[in-house]
């Protein structure tokens, strides 16, 4: 979706603000717990920020779970430990799972050049002589985009289903890298060129891959990437951050990027072996567990997994067109906490991460009144108007925000994204029903605009227009 990059990008360093208190809190003893979860999710059911959300809670090897709202509007049934959910980009976490337990059984290493399990017509951008390495693709410092430029969905409601190897491999070819790799700029497609490199190098599909090393030996039945009837039928239905319904989102080669389908049980059951260090992907865990490079204000990157300023808590979070998911650890305290909620909202992440705190100890508040897409009242404003903001904005560099005009509606797409239409609520100030952002044009004393500002998880992001 529109303004996928920023939403991830963010609820990174939202969800990275756990802080030290891994270090200095005794956890909260069950019945406290219990309250402050309660206290944490009945006002995002009340106010309409979620249909309904499922939380895992695991500490001192005993697991819990709490059930909010339901699985779909109007159906008064709620949603259990096992009813079904896209994950999103916590399918990253698997994938450099996967990763890792390749190396260990000496099938790749870290420093391997991506290319060198490319096919030999495919040439993998190189700047300053320097390959982009498996492990660079993990940390997401490989110096690729957000998503390829090729990107460009047959159905915007179902981005990721006709884009194959094919455009993949294309785009690869025929790219130039902006700076070597090395810094960290998350990236979709890295991730998802990282599953289809393991699986090829395992000779199987991304799929197959995921159940022979990790799902099958750990026993988690109901994660999977295609669902069967018996798990089809257990799938919550997706609403965007309006409440509406949006279509479930399917996966060709971008499948390690955020194609995984999962329940509370089977996420916590992954958190608690994680947790647990030992079993059949024991040194997988603490190898992608392990530090690999600082990032940005005090947080870290692992293989897959960002690490908080506590230096302690690993985590990751995700988000397709109708769903939202958190997942955290704290290796050493045995906590893991999941968040699955059938609502495309980053106050999940917002709330997991209130969660993760809360069972740290922490005395924690919930999450302030938000007003929604559906409480906010469109109102008409004239083609002229609208001409006025049509234009290419930059919020940061490699990502624009394109204003155009169709049939009379004022649509915004980002780089690598779908367009998304966005409703008046004055003539400068504009929102998604997809999403929980807002957009303000804002004309100098003459009336031109040259200056937008999307407001997106309380921040407030500049883009000037491009000459």
């Amino acid at each position: 979706m529109l303004l996928r990059t920023f939403r991830r990008h963010l609820s990174t360093g939202l969800a990275c603000v756990v802080a030290a208190l891994a270090a200095c809190l005794a956890p909260a003893n069950a019945a406290d717990l219990q309250k402050q979860i309660d206290a944490l999710a009945k006002p995002l059911i009340a106010d309409g920020t979620a249909v309904g959300f499922v939380v895992g809670v695991l500490q001192d090897g005993k697991t819990r779970f709490f059930n909010y709202g339901e699985t779909a509007k109007g159906s008064r049934r709620a949603p259990n430990p096992d009813t079904v959910y896209e994950v999103g980009s916590v399918t990253k976490v698997f994938t450099c799972t996967l990763l890792a337990d390749m190396v260990e059984r000496g099938l790749v290493k870290l420093d391997d050049p991506v290319q060198q399990y490319l096919p030999a017509n495919v040439k993998m951008p190189m700047t300053d002589g320097k390959p982009i390495r498996l492990a660079d693709l993990a940390t997401q410092t490989s110096g690729l985009p957000r998503m390829p430029a090729n990107f460009a969905p047959a159905d915007p409601g179902n981005p990721y289903a006709d884009y194959g190897e094919r455009q993949l491999f294309a785009f690869l070819s025929g790219h130039t890298l902006r700076r070597p790799p090395g810094t960290y700029e998350y990236s979709n497609l890295g991730m998802g060129l990282l599953g289809v490199v393991l699986a090829r190098r395992a000779g199987c599909t991304y799929e197959q891959l995921l159940s022979n090393r990790i799902t099958r030996p750990l026993g988690l039945a109901d994660t999977r990437i295609t669902l069967d009837d018996r798990l089809r039928h257990r799938l919550a239905p997706p609403y965007n951050a309006a409440l509406e319904p949006e279509k479930n989102w399917d996966f060709q080669a971008l499948a390690g990027a955020g194609g995984v389908r999962s329940t509370a049980r089977d996420l916590l059951r992954f958190a608690q072996a994680n947790l647990a260090g030992d079993g059949p992907l024991g040194k997988a865990f603490r190898l992608a567990q392990t530090k690999r490079c600082d990032i940005s204000n005090g947080l870290a990157m692992g293989l897959g997994w960002h690490i908080a300023r506590d230096g302690i808590t690993r985590l990751h979070s995700g988000m397709t067109g109708g769903y939202h998911t958190w997942l955290a650890i704290v290796p050493g305290r045995g906590i893991g906490v999941v968040v699955l909620s059938n609502t495309a909202t980053m106050r999940i992440s917002q709330f997991g991460e209130l969660v993760t705190r809360a069972a740290f100890g922490s005395n924690v508040e919930p999450l302030p009144p938000q007003k929604r897409a559906a409480e906010r009242k469109a109102v008409a404003v004239d083609a002229a108007t609208l001409a006025r903001y049509a234009g290419v904005y930059q919020l940061v560099p490699a990502f624009d925000l394109t204003v155009s005009v169709q049939n009379g509606q004022l649509m915004v797409q980002g780089t690598g994204q779908q367009k998304l239409p966005v409703f008046a609520e004055s003539p400068t100030k504009f929102f998604y029903k997809a999403v929980d952002a807002q957009i303000t044009f804002v004309p100098d004393k003459n009336g031109k605009v040259d200056l937008l500002i999307l407001h997106q998880n309380g921040l407030n992001v500049e883009g000037k227009r491009k000459k």
